[in-house]
């Protein structure tokens, strides 16, 4: 299992039917090392829907399971649910550091 290190900006999406997302766009050394996996996730054919991956991520105390999502413009995003911001007192802006487990 390989673990990447990132540091990211919060921010928030927010959908045509008023709900919101918030997100960490994963790119750099740590976006490169995950389109490598989907590389090879896709060779395997194991790549999930849309081409996510699954990972567990860690930011602060919070360790959750999750998908990545590739972006054309943005690299990957990670979505970060209500409950892990709230146990972390964290925010839309904030930059954060989140380990992934891929």
């Amino acid at each position: 299992m390989e673990h990447l290190l990132h540091t990211g900006t919060l921010w928030r999406w927010t959908g045509g039917n008023g709900g919101s997302w918030h997100f960490i766009t994963i790119d750099g050394e740590a976006g490169d090392a995950l389109s490598g996996t989907a590389l090879m996730r896709r060779l395997e054919k194991s790549i999930g829907g849309f081409g996510s991956l699954k990972v567990r991520a860690r930011i602060g105390d919070s360790t959750f399971a999750t998908s990545v999502f590739p972006s054309k413009e943005l690299g990957w995003i990670l979505p970060v649910k209500a409950s892990v911001r709230k146990a972390e007192g964290i925010g839309e802006g904030d930059t954060i550091e989140v380990t992934l487990a891929v």
